[in-house]
């Protein structure tokens, strides 16, 4: 099962860097062709998409190396280092484009656009393209739990709204010759895409400095702790994030009496539980007997 969902993960990856490829290639020819900063804005913002579908390709791959020597925690803190780099990249997009869009303006006198039809054409195949990828990564992620592949997918939900954002700009222009509408896209997205920037940097230095699991991610595991049987009780749970996996180290209280294959079974037993609930997660769980109070040099737990 684990292989099939790597080729499934594998397969939206490749899915998803093909589409930015042809979507870039399609909005370089078309803002050749137009000469619109909506349409710029767009093909950054496809740019930025090629490179996190590349990234997120690779640390699929990456990830699904077993863990060795050197990194017995497994690879996933790749991701991150990649989504730090990704994010400044597309903070000077950005920022290339709302001086460029700013500057037209400034000068009241907008470039005209040309071949609106064709760049209505292009911006309109980027939506049905954009779509058609998104429903199979929510296809995929639905089957293997990825949170890469789920990543990925809002990523590309989110791009629909320059590629609007374009077709608008240019009817408007071919409609109204309003051709200082085109700037005041271009501005709009890029203010989306700082904000998607940031939004990206801080997730990644977030998975960096080994931020805690999202707080319902830990109820649900306390919920699931909590309620299995032959678990007594449980403390010092405690998470941290690494790319798409979430560590996890619990200590569980067991019946003292019980045998060493009694208590392996339910500690394995409810560790699969929780794999099931949240398979990004890698888990690790410490067996006590309950009622044994913490031993004074114990550092991770106080008297009750």
């Amino acid at each position: 099962m684990a292989d099939k969902s790597t080729r499934m993960n594998l397969s939206a990856g490749i899915a998803s860097a093909s589409v930015a490829v042809t979507l870039v290639l399609l909005k370089l020819w078309a803002l050749g062709e137009t000469n619109a900063l909506s349409v710029a804005a767009s093909l950054a913002d496809s740019a930025m998409d090629l490179m996190v579908s590349l990234g997120a390709l690779a640390a699929i791959w990456y990830a699904a190396r077993p863990a060795d020597d050197d990194h017995t925690f497994g690879h996933t803190s790749a991701e991150d280092l990649a989504a730090l780099g990704q994010s400044l990249f597309i903070l000077a997009s950005a920022g290339i484009i709302a001086f460029a869009a700013v500057t037209r303006l400034w000068s009241g006198e907008p470039a005209p656009i040309l071949s609106h039809g064709k760049g209505i054409i292009v911006m309109g195949t980027s939506i049905v393209l954009t779509l058609s990828l998104v429903l199979w990564q929510r296809h995929v992620a639905a089957r293997t739990g990825s949170a890469v592949v789920k990543a990925d997918s809002l990523h590309y939900l989110g791009d629909l709204i320059p590629n609007i954002g374009a077709i608008l700009s240019l009817w408007a222009a071919s409609w109204f010759q309003m051709e200082a509408i085109d700037s005041a896209v271009a501005i709009g997205a890029a203010i989306l895409l700082a904000v998607g920037a940031l939004r990206i940097f801080k997730t990644a230095w977030d998975g960096l400095m080994d931020r805690a699991a999202d707080p319902e991610m830990i109820a649900g595991i306390e919920t699931i702790a909590r309620d299995w049987p032959g678990v007594h009780g449980f403390h010092d749970l405690k998470t941290r994030r690494s790319g798409s996996k979430v560590f996890v180290n619990m200590h569980i209280e067991l019946d003292g009496a019980q045998s060493l294959d009694e208590a392996h079974a339910t500690g394995a037993a409810l560790r699969r539980a929780i794999l099931r609930a949240y398979p990004q997660t890698d888990v690790m769980l410490h067996k006590d007997p309950v009622g044994v109070q913490p031993h004074p040099e114990d550092p991770s737990r106080k008297p009750k």
